[in-house]
């Protein structure tokens, strides 16, 4: 067994190099260019939504108030009409992505402690590289690459843009497990 303090350093350095390589590939590769299309007309429906006070939330639409009214003639017929789907409104004033890459990092230090956690529950000092490797990626992936998965079963993302998410997650997974493996404590230590 390994304490999790031990780990401190591969939980951090883990964290940096997920955030270094989840930059690259969002700034410098144009695999997620795609991700999101624009409205038809968005100047319109951006007024039409001012104009109705839309606060920041989730909504989805049309919406039923309960799963009574789920099955009406009516709601069926809105739903059947179209469009369905989900709207996410933020703030106003911008977007500041300071605040979502410090989240992002606090998240990749979670996902790295888990791991850790995980690997020095069963794993003693010493271990062989590649099960420290192996037990640690596989424990970020489900931390990094299958929370994506609901949002296309639940929220009707596309299924092309959840697999690329799933695909960064596997390389923010390999990527943890080989920063693990490199840095697990020797027997002797």
């Amino acid at each position: 067994m390994v304490p999790l303090l031990d780990l401190w350093l591969p939980i951090l350095l883990s964290a940096v190099f997920v955030f270094v390589v989840s930059s690259v590939i969002h700034m410098a590769l144009p695999i997620h260019k795609s991700d999101m299309k624009k409205l038809p007309e968005e100047d319109k429906l951006l007024a039409a939504l001012r104009a109705h006070g839309v606060a920041p939330g989730q909504y989805m639409f049309p919406c039923a108030g309960s799963m009574k009214e789920m099955g009406t003639p009516e709601m069926l017929a809105k739903l059947k009409q179209g469009p369905v789907g989900h709207l996410t409104v933020r703030p106003s004033g911008g977007f500041s992505i300071g605040p979502s890459l410090v989240q992002w990092f606090v998240l990749s230090l979670a996902i790295g402690a888990s791991a850790g956690y995980v690997a020095g529950m069963v794993l003693g000092a010493g271990a062989d590289t590649t099960t420290v490797f192996r037990l640690t990626s596989t424990a970020a992936l489900l931390g990094y690459a299958f929370s994506s998965l609901q949002d296309s079963i639940w929220k009707g993302v596309p299924w092309g843009v959840t697999l690329k998410f799933m695909l960064d997650g596997l390389v923010y997974a390999l990527t943890t497990g080989a920063t693990f493996a490199w840095l697990w404590p020797s027997a002797g230590a």
